[in-house]
C-alpha cells in the first residue's frame, strides 16, 4: 500500500515548488525536522475551474502513469492469425504485463473466430496469466478492463487469483476510468452476475461512480450499453440515462435507437417523450439502414410498451411488404402479435402474412399457428381466401390440439369462433367438464377471463349454424364473487340517457345487464309496435340466467340492446370493432336483439342531456326501419 502510494504522489512531485530542497526533504525523510514542509502550488490549492460537459480529469488520463505502446511484439500479435501464432510470438518476444494484456485480447478474438482446444492448459498460457498477475499494476485503464471479459471468455474460473488481482487493481483505479470503460465494466459485472458470481465492493463503487459522473455522457454507444443493462441501476440513475438518450436521439443511428427501444422494453419503462424521439428520428432513416431484424423489433417494443405511432408503423409495413418472402415462420407471427398489441391493422400486410402461411405452412409449428390464429382473431381479420387457408390450419391442428396447454387451448378455440371457423369437435373438447377443472384455481382475474371465454365458445354452439345439433355445453366455472364491474364513464352516461328515454319507469329498462353468452348489454328495452318501451320484468327472456318472467314477447313487440363502443373497442386509426366485440354484436344479434350501438366518436360530440336522448330515439328508430325492411 505504501508503495503504491508513493507512486501515485511521485506523479505530482514535479508541479510542487522549489523542488530541489523537496527532493533534499524526501532523501533525509527519517530526519526529524522542525521546519514545515515545502508550501504546495496554487493549482493544488485552488484547482482550474472545469465545466460540467468536459468531464472529468482523472479520467482523461487513462493512459497515465503506463502508457500504452504500440511495440513491435504488438505489432506482430496483431497481424497473427491462429491462437497458436500469438502463444508462439508471446514465448519468444512477451515480456511485460502490457504485452500479456493485449496478448490475451488477440487471443480471446482469434479463438472467437476459428476456436481453439486446450488453450487454458497450454504453459505459454500460463506463463502470460503468471506475467500479468505480478505486474497487473503496470497494465493501462483500457486494456485492464478488456481483461475481464476476455478471461471470462476465455473460460478462466470467476475466483481464479489473476482475475482477483484485476477486480482489485480496477477497484482502486476506479475514479480514473472514464465514462465509456466503466460502461464496459457494467456489461461484464451484468454478466458476472447472470453466472451467480458478483463482488459487491466493486459494484457498488461502480454504481456510485455513475451516478456521480453520468454527465460525461456524450456518446450514443456508451447509452446503449448502460441501457442495456439497466436491472442493476436505480431509478434516478436510469432517468438520467433516459435523458441522455433524448439529449443525444439525434446522432443515433438506426441500431442504436433500436437498442434504446429494446432496452426500455425489457425494462417496461414506457418513457413516452424518448420514444416519440427515437420514432421521429427512425422515420428520417433509409431504407437500406432499416434491416429486417430492426423493424421487427420495434413493432415488438411498441407493441410491449403499448406505444402507439401510426407513422412508425406505416413505415414498417411499407417496409416489410416486398420483404415477406424472405421472412421466417418466427418472423411473422412475431410481427403478427406486436401488431395485434397495438390493435393495428393494415390489411395488405396482414394478407401478406397469410398468403406467407399458405405458401410455407410446413415451417410453421403448431404454436406459432396459434399464434397467428390468435391475432387474426384480435383484429377481427378475415382473410379474402380463407378456404385454403383455414384448410391448412385445421389439418396442421389435427394432430397435435389436443396435446396443447389447457389455457392456449382455449384461446385458440375462442379465436376460431371469433373468426366463425369453429367446428363441433373443438367446442366439445374445451367445454367438457374434465377440462373445465383444469382452468380453474390461479388468478381470479384469469379465472374469470377464461370463463367468460368459455361462455362465448358454449353461445356460439348455441347460436351459430354449424350444420349439425350440438348439445348446449354448460360452464361450470364460478363467477367471481364480490368482484366490482368497472363503469367507463360513457357507460354511465348512457345509462343516464336511457333512463330519461323510458320516463325513468324502472320496469321499462335493464341496463349493465348480463347475459348467458358472456356478454354484458348496456341498456336493454322491449319496444311495442310504435317504439314504446313497455314492461319487460314479466316477459320471458331467455338470454338471463333465471329465464325472466312467464309471459312471450307480444306480437310486433322487439327486443332492441343498446351497446357502447368505446375507443379501446376499436381497431387503432379505425371504425372496425376489434374480434371480441365483432362476436359480441354478431351473438346478440342471432340471440333475437335489435343492436343499437353506440361509438364513442358520435356520442361525445353531443354536449347536451337533450341532443344525446334524440340521438338514442333516432338510432333506435332507424334500428326498427332497418329490421322492417328486411
Amino acid at each position: 500500500m505504501t508503495t503504491r502510494l508513493l507512486c501515485r504522489w511521485v506523479r505530482w512531485f514535479p508541479r510542487c515548488s522549489q523542488v530541489g530542497v523537496a527532493s533534499a526533504r524526501l532523501q533525509t525523510s527519517t530526519v526529524h525536522h522542525t521546519e514545515p514542509l515545502c508550501p504546495m502550488s496554487v493549482s493544488w490549492i485552488r484547482p482550474s475551474a472545469r465545466h460540467f460537459c468536459q468531464g472529468n480529469e482523472l479520467a482523461t488520463m487513462e493512459d497515465t502513469p503506463f502508457p500504452y505502446e504500440c511495440t513491435e511484439l504488438l505489432k506482430l500479435v496483431e497481424k497473427a492469425s491462429t491462437p497458436q501464432e500469438v502463444l508462439q510470438l508471446w514465448a519468444e518476444q512477451g515480456r511485460s504485463a502490457s504485452d500479456a494484456a493485449r496478448c490475451l485480447i488477440q487471443l480471446n478474438l482469434q479463438i472467437v473466430e476459428k476456436g481453439g482446444v486446450g488453450i487454458l492448459q497450454d504453459p505459454r498460457f500460463e506463463h502470460m496469466l503468471e506475467t500479468l498477475n505480478a505486474e497487473v499494476s503496470s497494465v493501462w485503464n483500457g486494456s485492464l478492463v478488456a481483461l475481464l471479459r476476455t478471461l471470462t471468455m476465455l473460460g478462466v474460473p470467476s475466483d481464479a487469483p489473476v482475475l482477483q488481482s484485476i477486480q482489485n487493481e480496477v477497484l482502486w483505479r476506479i475514479r480514473r476510468l472514464s465514462y465509456r470503460q466503466l460502461a464496459y465494466l457494467v456489461d461484464w459485472v451484468a454478466f458476472q452476475r447472470k453466472r451467480g458470481y458478483e463482488n459487491k465492493a466493486l459494484i457498488t463503487t461502480l454504481l456510485k461512480q455513475l451516478e456521480l459522473r453520468w454527465t460525461e455522457l456524450s456518446d450514443s454507444r456508451t447509452i446503449t450499453i448502460l441501457m442495456g443493462r439497466a436491472l442493476i441501476f436505480s431509478p434516478s440513475l436510469m432517468d438520467k440515462l433516459e435523458d441522455k438518450a433524448l439529449e443525444l436521439a439525434e446522432s443515433f443511428s438506426a441500431d442504436d435507437i433500436r437498442k434504446v427501444a429494446l432496452a426500455l422494453a425489457s425494462q417496461n419503462r414506457r418513457a413516452v417523450s424518448l420514444l416519440r424521439a427515437l420514432s421521429y428520428h427512425l422515420i428520417q432513416k433509409s431504407s437500406f439502414e432499416l434491416k429486417t431484424p430492426l423493424l421487427l423489433d420495434i413493432a415488438y417494443t411498441y407493441g410491449k410498451l403499448n406505444f402507439h405511432q401510426v407513422k412508425v408503423l406505416q413505415r414498417i409495413a411499407t417496409e416489410l411488404l416486398p420483404r415477406l418472402s424472405e421472412l421466417s415462420s418466427l418472423d411473422v407471427t412475431r410481427c403478427a402479435k406486436s401488431l395485434a398489441f397495438l390493435k393495428w391493422l393494415h390489411l395488405p400486410l396482414f394478407e401478406g402474412f397469410a398468403q406467407h402461411y399458405v405458401s410455407y405452412s410446413e415451417s410453421y409449428s403448431t404454436l406459432q399457428v396459434c399464434n397467428l390464429l390468435m391475432s387474426f382473431a384480435k383484429l377481427n381479420f378475415q382473410f379474402g381466401k380463407g378456404e385454403e387457408f383455414y384448410h391448412k390450419v385445421h389439418k396442421a391442428l389435427e394432430g397435435s390440439f389436443q396435446s396443447l396447454e389447457p389455457f392456449l387451448k382455449t384461446d385458440v378455440v375462442w379465436s376460431l369462433c371469433v373468426l366463425n371457423q369453429a367446428n363441433p369437435d373443438y367446442i366439445s373438447s374445451v367445454t367438457n367438464h374434465a377440462f373445465q377443472k383444469k382452468l380453474s384455481g390461479g388468478f381470479v382475474d384469469r379465472t374469470e377471463n377464461y370463463r367468460l371465454k368459455l361462455l362465448h365458445i358454449s353461445a356460439f354452439a348455441q347460436l351459430e349454424p354449424l350444420g349439425i345439433t350440438l348439445k348446449s355445453p354448460s360452464v361450470l366455472l364460478p363467477a367471481a364473487l364480490g368482484k366490482v364491474e368497472t363503469i367507463t364513464p360513457m357507460q354511465s352516461s348512457l345509462h343516464t340517457t336511457l333512463q330519461s328515454l323510458t320516463n325513468s319507469q324502472t320496469q321499462a329498462l335493464r341496463t349493465a345487464v348480463k347475459t348467458v353468452y358472456g356478454w354484458t348489454i348496456d341498456g336493454e328495452l322491449v319496444v311495442d309496435s310504435e317504439n314504446k318501451p313497455i314492461n319487460l320484468e314479466n316477459l320471458k327472456a331467455p338470454h338471463l340466467p333465471g329465464g325472466g318472467g312467464p309471459d312471450a314477447l307480444p306480437a310486433g313487440a322487439r327486443r332492441i340492446a343498446f351497446v357502447s363502443w368505446d375507443f379501446s373497442n376499436f381497431c387503432l386509426k379505425s371504425k372496425d370493432l376489434l374480434g371480441r366485440f365483432a362476436m359480441q354484436k354478431r351473438h346478440l344479434q342471432l340471440a333475437g336483439f335489435l343492436v343499437v350501438e353506440v361509438p364513442y366518436f358520435e356520442w361525445l360530440e353531443l354536449k347536451s342531456d337533450w341532443k344525446k336522448g334524440a340521438y338514442l330515439k333516432d338510432k333506435l328508430g332507424k334500428a326498427v326501419a332497418e329490421d322492417m325492411a328486411k
